[in-house]
């Protein structure tokens, strides 16, 4: 299973238009926790929503205001965790 599909919201902002499911919220703090961690080592962080059974990714540039090649690079680091994290 992938993650959900990105989707722009006002031109600026890259969320996932629906959240990653899960099936426990334990699993959504280890999969926010390992998003935590590839942030940590590409020194690029995201807003992280974690709820029982979804967690909602949202990838943008603080500095510029908006997206940056690295945003989309990022997404697509997290869609390989999260094919990773849902059996």
């Amino acid at each position: 299973m992938r993650s959900s599909a990105w989707q722009l919201v006002n031109a600026t902002v890259f969320p996932g238009s629906s959240a990653l499911p899960l099936p426990e919220l334990a699993d959504a703090l280890a999969f926010t926790n390992r998003v935590g961690a590839l942030a940590e080592a590409e020194g690029h962080h995201p807003a992280l929503l974690t709820e029982w059974g979804r967690v909602t990714v949202t990838w943008w540039t603080h500095k510029i205001r908006g997206l940056h090649r690295n945003d989309f690079i990022m997404a697509a680091k997290t869609d390989a965790l999260a094919a990773e994290s849902v059996p």
